[in-house]
Order: C-alpha cells, then structure tokens, then sequence
C-alpha cells in the first residue's frame, strides 16, 4: 500500500477502518457494487475482479498457466494471490468459506 507521507500510521490506520467500517454498512451487492464503482477507477475495479477469479481457479487446482489462459492475469499476479491464500492474513478464505454454496 502506498502511505500518505504526511499521515501518521495511527492516522492511516483509522482513515482504513473508516473505509472498512464503510464496506460493513453496505446492505447488498447491489450497494457495495455502486461504493466500488464510485471508488475506484475501471481498471482498479477490474484488477479486484480478476483476483478474486483468479482465487476460484486455484481454489480448483488448475494449473497457472491455465489460469493465466482463462483470465489473462499475469502469471506474477497469480502466484501473489496463490501466495495469500494460503500465508495471507486469511480475508481471501474467510469470504471462501462464507460464499461457498
């Protein structure tokens, strides 16, 4: 994460909490669609849909390559997220277990 050279880490510290508190408030899908739209930019919002893809096919096993294939995500970034999922701080996991039918 970039850091805001004049914030202090206890200022950014809750500048993110304001922004995670946001999230928790949003109702449905449909809210938190319009808050990220609103929030980042196309690409941003591309980027974060391409992980939590990628996420799906490692969570299946295929292979990075194949991955890469299907989405077109760097290989680099695919290996960053196979990294969190599983020495990450477990968010990607969490939403796994939650969204899980």
């Amino acid at each position: 994460m970039k850091p805001n050279r004049n914030e202090s880490e206890r200022k950014q510290r809750r500048a993110e909490d304001a922004l995670f508190t946001a999230l928790v408030a949003l109702k449905n899908a449909a809210e938190i669609r319009s808050f990220f739209e609103d929030l980042c930019t196309p690409a941003e919002l591309q980027a974060l849909v391409d992980r939590w893809q990628v996420v799906e096919y490692l969570q299946q096993e295929l292979p990075y390559r194949k991955i890469h294939d299907l989405t077109g995500v760097s290989v680099t970034t695919i290996g960053r997220v196979a990294r969190c999922l599983t020495d990450g701080a477990g968010g990607y996991q969490t939403a796994i277990d939650r969204t899980s039918h």
